[in-house]
């Protein structure tokens, strides 16, 4: 039998996580892509729980960096940045439910090379940023473009790397705010955690009717933290399966794949982020296994895991998670 009967999209959505109609938005059909999270654009589908929708998306440049000698800051108009298709319109969705997306595949998308990796000025881990202000000079702006297929990406002549995809941006409208798509926050949107890959169910805060859900920034693989800024960024056709959890309450993102139960929290300092991570994580392990969040805090202490998403946006997203087998 398969984890997903099992999971809470199965148990508590309200298509009992069992595909419906099949839908898709392609490129053409989105035709505006939208660089902000908020309640306020026209939804460009509305779908029943339990739709599946064939979702095409761009990379987090648009297409605008093409040639290893483009020069990226000539080329990108920042805060431009990570198109986002949708939102997607969920019927019955009202404030305090959650999205389940369960996220079935990423493919790449286009001509060879796909993938684009880049330095770009004043952005990334290890430099002076905006936010981090040194008077040391940038790193010079560098482009590397990568051939990404299913089976690997093809870093060089004698490197072929994993081809691990997962969504780094994906999230739902806030209540009120028009947030940029650069930025995670409690309804998730640019979380950078490779956990957010086929084979894996997120659960998104709805804080308006019909959730708006929006998604783009797919990636071809990326270590903990993408750590120069940019991963490989890919445009992609994703296929997922979204359901509708009624009442669900959490505050902020939770992730669940076969073994494990996460949550993600987004701040800075990164510290904050994993302690949201880790009191969503406290909070909902106690109250599904009946014990006193005082047990689950220490039981969280012994084996609780943290992921690195991001630590290169204006807020760092980590993931706090246990393994299922700890809950039973």
């Amino acid at each position: 039998m398969s984890w997903l009967s099992t999971s809470i999209m199965a148990q508590r959505g309200v298509a009992h996580g069992i595909e419906g109609a099949h839908q898709k938005i392609t490129i053409e059909d989105q035709g505006t892509f939208h660089y902000v999270y908020g309640p306020y654009a026209t939804p460009v589908l509305e779908v029943e729980p339990g739709a599946v929708v064939t979702v095409e998306t761009h990379d987090a440049f648009e297409g605008a960096i093409t040639e290893v000698v483009d020069n990226p800051s000539s080329l990108l108009n920042f805060p431009f940045l990570n198109p986002q298709t949708g939102p997607i319109y969920v019927k019955g969705a009202e404030k305090g439910d959650a999205l389940a997306v369960r996220i079935i595949s990423i493919r790449p998308r286009g001509p060879q090379p796909v993938g684009t990796t880049c330095l770009l000025t004043e952005f990334g881990g290890l430099v002076a940023t905006g936010d981090t202000a040194l008077l040391n000079p940038p790193l010079p702006e560098k482009v590397k473009k990568v051939v990404v297929d299913e089976d690997g990406v093809h870093w060089s002549d004698t490197l072929t790397l994993p081809y691990e995809p997962f969504i780094g941006t994906i999230g739902t409208a806030p209540q009120i705010e028009a947030i940029s798509s650069l930025q995670p926050d409690y309804y998730g949107g640019n979380m950078d955690v490779p956990d957010v890959a086929p084979g894996s169910i997120i659960y998104l805060p709805v804080n308006t009717d019909g959730g708006y859900l929006y998604l783009g920034d797919c990636h071809a693989i990326q270590g903990d933290g993408e750590l120069c800024g940019v991963a490989l960024e890919i445009p992609a056709t994703v296929e997922i399966h979204i359901d509708l959890i009624k009442g669900h309450g959490n505050g902020w993102p939770q992730l669940e794949t076969e073994d494990k139960m996460m949550f993600i929290g987004s701040a800075r300092p990164m510290e904050d982020a994993a302690r949201i991570a880790y009191r969503e994580l406290v909070r909902w392990v106690a109250a599904e296994t009946g014990q006193s969040e005082s047990d689950a805090y220490m039981l969280l202490t012994m084996c609780g895991k943290v992921r690195l998403g991001n630590m290169v946006d204006p807020k760092y997203s980590l993931a706090a998670g246990i393994e299922k087998k700890y809950l039973k």
